[in-house]
């Protein structure tokens, strides 16, 4: 089945030139442009794309504000940022607004078809360019914070190794830390991964984020 994508960029060169990208990639195909953000939710619904690729930065209506206008109407798109901006703070904002992945502007063939295959698999994706430093940020700010009461039935041991790994603690010391045996950590681990359904450290941090989890207040 083709994945149908919305490009959202104010540049006409940007938007051919990933079109020209996704013509090349088996089972994708461009179903509409627009270039202001403020004519997403309008074009969401009438084409119901699959993935959104979209700019943050643009004259009219800016990435950030049409994303969360999209996220408000309750639309299932998936969001792939589409930027040349790596300020880390940027890119968390864009990720706690509700994007799934965040590609740069210099990215190529293969690594535009990794991030839309990510996306299509209920995946997160991050430039490897800024997934470390993206991680950094948030690990570095990192402050326990009361789970909310919806955390996917995790339980009380699972949020506690989750907080743990997210913050860059090993099996190992995470064993060590809370009295367990590595092999009791890796079962937690993975059901932990499974009921999520995210199976990377990475995609783990931005749902302990947006789940406020742990929080990245100063």
């Amino acid at each position: 089945m083709t994945c149908n994508l919305l490009l959202v960029d104010d540049h006409s060169l940007i938007r051919a030139g990933v079109r020209a990208l996704v013509s090349d990639i088996p089972g994708y195909a461009v179903v509409g442009e627009a270039s202001d953000g403020s004519q997403l939710p309008e074009l969401v619904l009438q084409l119901d794309p699959d993935i959104v690729l979209l700019d943050i930065s643009m004259r009219c209506t800016g990435g950030l504000e049409a994303l969360g206008r999209l996220k408000a109407s309750g639309s299932r798109a998936k969001v792939l940022i589409l930027s040349m901006h790596t300020d880390p703070e940027l890119i968390m904002q864009a990720l706690e607004t509700g994007a799934h992945g965040y590609l740069l502007k210099d990215t190529t063939a293969v690594e535009l078809e990794q991030a839309l295959a990510a996306l299509r698999n209920d995946e997160r994706y991050l430039s490897p360019a800024i997934a470390h430093t993206v991680i950094n940020q948030a690990l570095v700010r990192a402050q326990v914070k009361p789970a909310p009461s919806d955390t996917h039935n995790l339980t009380a041991r699972q949020l506690e190794i989750l907080r743990l790994i997210v913050r860059g603690k090993s099996t190992r010391e995470i064993a060590g830390g809370l009295g367990l045996s590595i092999k009791t950590v890796e079962t937690h681990r993975s059901q932990i991964m499974k009921r999520l359904q995210i199976f990377d450290v990475a995609g783990l941090v931005l749902f302990a984020v947006r789940e406020q989890i742990i929080s990245l207040d100063d």
